[in-house]
């Protein structure tokens, strides 16, 4: 394909490209796993093709087998393109922010935090339909198999990188916004047992660091920094970073999202 014509590309399709050309070098690169580039990418005339294969092949039992899974994701994503294009800003995520990725096929193909996430977007919409048994069913799958527990009603925008992802917890009413970055063992969690609107809602571009509990009906703003191992139980002001048990105000930042940086580092506030 010319320059040109790939110029004229959706994003989708110029990542989509990308991953069969990743895909076709590692095949020269390592045979042993030649079959695996095959059926997991090069097989499949769209990305949507291969996230399906891939997220059916890991969330099946043998009662409820890959193919009808994969009927269900690509019906599913087809119905509702807004998912697809969520997907594909979450794959650039990852190659953007994380320097362990070099490749747009790694998420795809290797990240289980990627897989989760996805496989989430899938069971949101079936919550929304009010298929909410066969969404509670890819739940307990995608905790089972990914060490990932994501409620099926909690909204989760896109450009989303879940690092590592290993007890990430996220609850019913939370709500997330876009350009968000989540390392493992984080929880955005209730308080108590009343039921009703109970869970943080994490604005744009915040990132949350290794360890942090967010807990409550409370507000994350625009840009934050959650310090690793933060117990966060009161609102976050706009670019401000939190850190302690329970968590204090210790710096603010300029106006940007670190979640896009990675950037943990802070500038101290001046109290005099």
């Amino acid at each position: 394909m010319g320059l040109a014509a790939e110029n004229n590309l959706s994003p989708g399709e110029r990542v989509w490209l990308e991953i069969r050309r990743e895909a076709a070098a590692m095949v020269d690169e390592e045979p042993a796993l030649a079959s695996y580039y095959y059926a997991a990418v090069l097989k499949h005339a769209s990305l949507v093709q291969a996230i399906s294969f891939e997220l059916a092949n890991k969330l099946n039992t043998s009662t409820v087998p890959a193919m009808l899974l994969r009927e269900l994701i690509e019906k599913t994503i087809e119905a509702k393109p807004a998912i697809y294009e969520a997907m594909v800003r979450d794959i650039c995520a990852h190659r953007d922010r994380d320097p362990a990725c070099d490749k747009y096929s790694t998420p795809l193909l290797y990240f289980k935090g990627f897989h989760a996430l996805q496989s989430h977007r899938i069971s949101h919409e079936l919550w929304l339909q009010g298929r909410q048994y066969l969404a509670f069913y890819l739940q307990n799958r995608i905790s089972q198999q990914f060490g990932v527990d994501i409620h099926p009603g909690a909204q989760v925008g896109s450009g989303i990188m879940l690092d590592h992802a290993t007890g990430i917890v996220i609850g019913e009413t939370a709500v997330l916004g876009d350009d968000i970055s989540i390392l493992h063992s984080v929880t955005l969690g209730g308080i108590g047992c009343d039921a009703g609107d109970r869970h943080p809602k994490v604005e744009n571009g915040v990132l949350i660091s290794v360890g942090a509990k967010i807990l409550g009906n409370i507000t994350i703003g625009e840009g934050a920094r959650i310090g690793a191992g933060a117990v966060v139980l009161s609102d976050v002001p706009p670019y401000a970073t939190v850190a302690g048990v329970p968590a204090q105000i210790v710096g603010k930042g300029s106006k940007n999202h670190p979640a896009l940086s990675m950037d943990h580092f802070w500038q101290k506030m001046n109290c005099e």
